[in-house]
């Protein structure tokens, strides 16, 4: 009956409860998983139909079917998630997005594509590239994901150190809510608060069915740069330093002395190996040969092997190596690199050539392909991903590796970095006699190091989402936003049918012992600095002004033009952070790293500060702009930069579209302004442009927006003390989102 309303409702028919079918959609790439499947059970929740719409009309009459009926329903992009974030079960109905593919426009001129959901991303970035653009978003699962699937875990690609994650490409945004209803929103526009509540929710609010996304010219070069310092460490304070000056490396990959060992003899094998005839295949046998075997063997005894290697000092492994890659113009690059070099040799980097670098990105993808020989051997793998700030990252480092190490072989290499911050991913590797003792081994070791990562100070995802794998630790994460999520979903999802069980920890589930580290209030001054870090804990009710004063005593800036001497830290943040640094320019950027605030219900809210993680909506990002309709900011981590002397640049245009395309083509060149400001003269547009950061990196990057404003676009120079008037982005816009979260909150207190 269910297979045949549903079948009425999308073209064709698209519709199947064939028992193939049913197994294939049981699960994703959650290795638990996979354990479970090479112990014999295969499909654990396989959905009771599948069903594939071809237009949002479709998606829209199969969500109010199911919500009729009170049917679950499971989103489904690709499949290669690896945090559970897939549990159908007998009787929900899973829709697979990838009939929704379709690239709708492409603007050339303000460097944006509107695309469907279900679309693949390589083959995104397929039509991108021979138009002469690219996304700059390469997750590892590249071939095997979706644009949809991007958006619900708030992915993060390998070149974010310059194009930042998915939630800083989304320009607007068309979801379908568990309602059946069809939800915009657009950046700076309606429903703003949309866009980072939805981005992240993993599919149990609502559906994304289409996103535009800011995209750049395909590089025409790439400058590379390697690095080898005497141990991990020296390595981190050489990539702090990178960020927190200003410079933007698309990558920025630290390899620990013993996965730098191991890189290293991989590459010497690769060299050695005959090379095949033209045309000839490889064999592609993924059976696990000796050394699998002896290394499953080994696996069996995790704690002597940790010891063992991590026993060692970095000097007898030979180092740590940093790859560095840029994206940018080449004379941006070119200036980059040679700062970055003067930065590494100060931290004992001595420079080992392009090579490196060029040989992890041509093997980029190949790690994702060598879990298969170890699972088949009787082993198992997998990765986690956390953030946390600078002052916390080697605490998450050590702290995690302690926690595994009795249960599993733990490597790690640090992934991504911003001026805040950074990600570490962590590989875990074990194996046991019998399947059930790997499942106890696995569970052993994921429970230690999510509680190793809260304790310490860490968010639990940076980039590969929450799934059923990290939900049970998520009121320890998140606290009471975890409140706001429900509030969130209730709103959106009156039923309950979307994606049940996924994100949300059981509300039956008792309460965790996890000791959450809660950082103290700022001194009486109102302002605390976080000089490792840059950031500055302020209170609410401090004057905006006050904290940039006391912030250029200790050689620090806000980077904003501040509107007025009167207003507060609140005021800004919830006005919208008007005269802020240009993050759509600098998208590893953000102006606030994490707040407390008191909620219209009373209840506190704290998000602890991480950069750029990905455990559900980004609160933090909705309270900016509020104008205090999700309560009161009590307390904001402010991220703060290194002062450096400002340099101005004014362009006067014939037309307001000449200058949102110069504005657009100079961010996609690399050229990254502290501040933009759109402007208005009776002669027409103008665009006031101010660059910070290392003199000759600052200097480059003027002379590339120079030549775009004048030489592309044929604007005129002006005197930049013309237009270097403020901002207003203070304007009120209409947001639903925000008021039905908060009267859903006030009617479950």
């Amino acid at each position: 009956m269910l297979e045949q309303d549903l079948a009425r409702l999308v073209a064709k028919g698209r519709c199947s409860t064939d028992s193939a079918d049913r197994v294939a959609y049981a699960r994703d790439l959650w290795p638990r998983k996979q354990i479970e499947a090479r112990a014999g059970n295969v499909a654990p929740y396989p959905p009771g139909v599948i069903v594939w719409p071809d237009n949002i009309e479709e998606l829209v009459a199969v969500v109010r079917y199911a919500r009729e009926h009170a049917i679950p329903v499971v989103p489904f992009g690709a499949g290669s998630g690896v945090c559970g974030g897939v549990r159908a079960g007998t009787g929900s109905i899973l829709v697979d997005m990838k009939r929704m593919r379709r690239v709708i426009s492409l603007d050339t001129d303000r460097l944006q594509v509107s695309v469907e959901a279900g679309m693949l991303g390589q083959h995104l970035e397929d039509y991108l590239l021979a138009r002469g653009f690219t996304l700059g978003h390469y997750p590892s699962s590249i071939h095997c994901s979706t644009v949809g699937g991007w958006v619900a875990a708030r992915s993060a690609g390998q070149c974010s150190g310059r194009y930042g994650k998915i939630e800083d490409m989304i320009v607007a945004l068309t979801c379908v809510d568990g309602a059946g209803e069809v939800r915009h929103a657009t950046r700076d526009g309606e429903n703003e608060s949309l866009i980072p509540l939805v981005t992240g929710s993993e599919g149990i609010a609502a559906i994304v069915t289409d996103v535009t996304l800011q995209i750049s010219p395909a590089p025409a070069s790439r400058t590379f740069g390697s690095f080898m310092f005497p141990t991990t460490r020296d390595g981190l304070h050489a990539i702090r330093h990178i960020y927190q000056s200003g410079l933007r490396p698309a990558v920025a990959r630290l390899y620990d002395p013993f996965d730098t060992r191991i890189g290293g003899k991989a590459r010497e094998k690769e060299r050695s190996k005959p090379k095949r005839a033209a045309g000839e295949t490889s064999p592609g046998n993924t059976a696990p040969g000796l050394g699998t075997r002896l290394l499953t063997r080994a696996l069996k005894h995790p704690g002597a092997l940790n010891r063992l290697i991590h026993g060692l000092p970095d000097s007898a492994l030979g180092g740590a190596m940093l790859v560095l890659m840029w994206e940018d113009d080449a004379r941006i690059g070119e200036a980059e690199l040679a700062e970055a070099s003067r930065i590494a040799r100060r931290f004992g980097g001595n420079d080992a050539g392009e090579g490196p670098a060029r040989r992890w990105l041509k093997h980029r993808h190949s790690v994702s392909y060598r879990q298969s020989p170890i699972f088949a051997g009787g082993g198992f793998a997998d990765t986690m991903e956390i953030s946390a700030t600078w002052t916390n990252l080697w605490h998450v480092h050590e702290a995690v590796r302690a926690a595994v190490a009795p249960h599993v072989f733990v490597m790690a290499h640090f992934s991504h970095a911003y001026p805040d911050g950074g990600s570490i991913y962590f590989t875990f590797a074990g194996s046991a006699g019998t399947d059930a003792e790997a499942l106890e081994r696995y569970d052993a070791a994921w429970q230690g190091a999510l509680r190793a990562v809260i304790e310490a100070g860490g968010a639990v995802s940076h980039h590969h989402g929450v799934g059923h794998s990290k939900a049970a630790f998520m009121r320890d994460e998140q606290g009471y936003a975890i409140d706001l999520v429900r509030a969130m979903k209730r709103g959106l999802d009156p039923a309950n049918i979307l994606n049940p069980g996924t994100l949300l920890p059981d509300a039956a589930a008792p309460t965790s012992s996890v000791r959450v580290p809660r950082p103290p209030a700022p001194p009486a001054s109102g302002i605390a600095v976080d000089r490792e870090s840059l950031l500055a804990h302020v209170r609410g009710d401090v004057s905006l002004r006050g904290v940039e004063a006391e912030l250029q005593t200790a050689g620090l800036t806000l980077g904003a033009a501040i509107p007025s001497a009167e207003m507060t830290v609140r005021e800004w943040v919830e006005s919208g952070c008007p005269g802020a640094r240009d993050v759509s320019a600098d998208p590893t950027d953000q102006w606030i790293a994490g707040l407390r605030a008191t909620l219209p219900n009373g209840e506190k809210l704290e998000i602890r500060p991480a950069p750029r993680k990905a455990v559900g909506p980004d609160w933090t990002r909705a309270f900016i702009g509020s104008r205090g309709r999700l309560g009161v900011l009590d307390e904001a981590w402010l991220v703060v930069e290194v002062a450096s002397e400002l340099k101005h640049a004014c362009y006067l245009f014939a037309n307001a579209a000449a200058r949102d395309a110069a504005f657009a083509w100079i961010r996609g060149s690399g050229a990254r302004p502290a501040r933009a400001v759109r402007g208005q003269r009776p002669e027409g547009p103008t665009l006031a442009l101010s660059f910070d950061g290392p003199a000759a990196v600052r200097d480059a990057t003027l002379v590339v927006a120079h030549d775009e404003c004048v030489s592309r676009r044929g604007a005129v120079q002006l005197d930049a003390e013309l237009c270097r008037e403020s901002a207003d982005t203070s304007i009120p816009r209409p947001d639903s989102v925000l008021d039905l979260v908060i009267h859903e909150l006030g009617r479950h207190s």
